[in-house]
């Protein structure tokens, strides 16, 4: 720990260490007395701050996994079953792997090759896709063409996808409908459906359910009862998508 970081959490801590007790009700000497005593304990036993702040840390992430778990049991339908939603994989698969993403998110297409893999391995495995745009108009346009290709031709999402995510260059409207053209769409027909209600309706409900959920970037994913942020890797999402299948929770 640094020492402006330290004198920092040595300033917070005795105020709050004599807050913790309100029952004492000192006098204005001997609450200087008692500050004192636990400066100069903290002073000689400086890895207690170390102790306080992760153990700080620790509820912290607690209470986030605990808010995120509340988030997914009251937004189950939305999360895993919405009539609007991209499903990948075996749409009767036995556990569901959800990831919100953008594609313009470098992470995203890196992880992408992991999504793949585990859908090629594991034939029951039903992957849902969020449309995330959050990094810039370019990936909104793109997620909006997205949006109306999974609407008038759902059996050629995937084949759309996998050639906009895995291209070069940012994506943005123009990209996406070159995605879409050169999987046998028709320009027009990917337009008109972009003016429907439907791809608002969409996207927005997408936001809601990151909010709630405390998503802010990409990729993340839903698996069981966790949410799981940023690109942690083939191996950490097996883990979870193996617990998920053996006793319906990411911690078995």
């Amino acid at each position: 720990m640094s020492r402006l970081r330290f004198v920092a959490a040595l300033a917070a801590f005795v105020p709050l260490a004599l807050a913790a007790a309100p029952s004492l009700a000192l006098s204005g000497t001997d609450k200087q007395e008692v500050e004192a005593i636990v400066r100069d304990y903290i002073l000689q036993n400086p890895e207690i701050i170390q102790q306080a702040m992760a153990e700080l840390d620790k509820r912290r992430v607690a209470a986030e996994q605990a808010e995120r778990k509340s988030g997914i049991d009251q937004n189950a339908k939305a999360i895993f079953d919405s009539p609007r939603q991209v499903v990948l994989g075996n749409p009767k698969g036995d556990v569901t792997l959800v990831e919100f993403f953008d594609y313009n998110c470098g992470y995203c297409r890196h992880a992408y090759s992991d999504l793949r893999r585990l859908m090629d391995e594991d034939p029951k495995l039903r992957v849902v896709l969020k449309e995330f745009p959050v990094l810039g108009p370019g990936s909104g346009e793109a997620a909006q063409v997205a949006v109306a290709v999974n609407e008038i031709a759902p059996e050629k999402y995937g084949a759309f996808h996998d050639a906009l995510i895995t291209g070069r260059g940012q994506a943005d409207g123009a990209r996406a409908l070159a995605a879409a053209k050169s999987v046998g769409l028709d320009e027009a027909d990917v337009r008109k459906a972009m003016q429907t209600a439907l791809v608002n309706d969409t996207l927005t409900e997408v936001y809601g359910l990151a909010e709630r959920l405390g998503i802010n970037g990409t990729p993340s994913y839903v698996v069981g009862d966790e949410v799981v942020v940023g690109a942690v890797g083939y191996d950490q999402l097996k883990k979870r998508i193996d617990s998920v299948r053996a006793c319906g929770s990411t911690t078995c």
